[in-house]
């Protein structure tokens, strides 16, 4: 039988009526002729509380620990979504990571997939169950300990179990209907797109769009796994949601086919820095050892022998950025004149792989920006991508102006 994957997020098993509600999508598919693998998360709230209380008990926790405690959640879920099915004469049993196995690294907490070796739900598919009801994002480590993949891990479960079993799909069931041109709160006419290449997916994905898990698209490019994004809240239909999948099975699209943006971020500029060959690996070693997100990185042209380094950075990070710098330059790692941080930015994106064969998408973007009098800080590129950081009180501006003025609201 071929073989569907369906994910569901907390928000959709987040009562028993939506479990129930997501087991009769599951009947439906069934009955339509597939054995069905259902990954679930946990129930909406309920990692947050679980994390909650092992803080609670120990700030300074064991890892191991915790993954045992916050995996919990999934369990849960997963049981009662096998029960729910039963009660529908649906053959169905749960699947805790351990028994699958989902094989990972031993990095508690953040943990990488390694291996889902599927003997184990074959077998019991070829003895009749119809429906594998896994617990998402978790798995176990070579040492025989539970593991869990970091939040947004039950998104990366489903991929690598629909590439494992090679499976003809793999729908992720969410509260938003499918993947839009821009956050719809922003703009009234952000569209709903129908497809959207994986490569332009996960560039939206990275620059701030919640929808999917960068891990997970990553994932679905590299096995070429065709994703649906769907919401678990409205009725089906063939054209339901969007489809991230290869480029070549997009007939046409927009030059640009989403604006991203991520609200907060802080431009960090050290002043002064010697200008010579090492000096970079100098200052964003420390960064990159303190855990520190670096993303838009611009130097500035010399000037007698010293020059300025400029870089984003999550706002939430910035106190951790500074002491790495005041440490470095205590080591006599590096010497610089001063540190500015802005802390009042935010980056806007375009994203398409239209790009590649149109000239001037750039340009347009900094016209637009310019006549909205929008000023830019910092620009970087890729071949599919142009991101700016501006004054965070031009966001929705900047958005709204941008999505007019490469059209998305009209298809292709």
């Amino acid at each position: 039988m071929p073989i569907l994957v369906m994910k569901f997020g907390g928000t959709s098993v987040a009562t028993l009526d939506r479990i129930r509600r997501a087991a009769k999508r599951v009947g439906r598919e069934v009955a339509n002729g597939y054995d069905v693998i259902v990954i679930v998360s946990a129930m909406a709230g309920e990692t947050n509380k679980l994390v909650g209380f092992v803080e609670e008990t120990s700030p300074l926790y064991d890892a191991r620990e915790y993954d045992a405690v916050v995996s919990a959640g999934e369990n849960v879920t997963a049981g009662l979504m096998a029960l729910t099915l039963q009660e529908m004469d649906v053959p169905a049993r749960s699947w805790q990571g351990w028994q699958v196995p989902l094989k990972t690294t031993s990095a508690h907490a953040a943990a990488r997939i390694e291996e889902i070796p599927p003997a184990n739900i074959l077998k019991k598919f070829d003895e009749g169950m119809k429906v594998a009801v896994v617990a998402g994002f978790q798995g176990i480590s070579p040492e025989g300990r539970i593991t869990t993949l970091g939040r947004g891990g039950s998104d990366t479960t489903a991929v690598a179990f629909a590439a494992a079993f090679e499976a003809e799909r793999c729908d992720i069931y969410t509260d938003v209907d499918g993947v839009y041109t821009t956050d719809p709160r922003i703009t009234s006419k952000a569209r709903k797109l129908d497809r959207i290449a994986f490569e332009e997916m996960l560039e939206l994905a990275s620059l701030g769009a919640k929808v999917l898990q960068t891990r997970s698209v990553e994932l679905a490019m590299r096995y070429n796994v065709k994703l649906r994004v769907l919401s678990s809240f409205e009725e089906m239909s063939d054209d339901a949601g969007t489809l991230v999948c290869a480029e070549e099975d997009i007939v046409e699209s927009n030059v640009v086919a989403g604006v991203a943006f991520s609200r907060d971020e802080a431009k960090m500029t050290l002043q002064g820095i010697e200008d010579r060959p090492g000096i970079a690996a100098a200052i964003f070693g420390p960064l990159a050892e303190a855990g520190v997100n670096v993303d838009m990185i611009v130097q500035n042209i010399s000037d007698g022998g010293t020059t300025d380094m400029t870089f984003s950075c999550p706002v939430n990070e910035v106190k951790r950025a500074e002491k790495a710098m005041a440490e470095a330059k205590a080591a006599g790692l590096i010497d610089f004149a001063g540190l500015v941080a802005d802390t009042d930015v935010c980056k806007v994106s375009i994203v398409g792989i239209g790009m590649r064969s149109h000239a001037g998408v750039a340009a347009k973007m900094f016209q637009t920006l310019r006549d909205e009098g929008i000023n830019i800080k910092v620009i970087t590129t890729s071949e599919i991508k142009v991101s700016v950081l501006v004054d965070r009180k031009y966001l929705e501006l900047a958005v709204q102006a941008l999505h007019d003025a490469f059209g998305l609201d009209k298809a292709a």
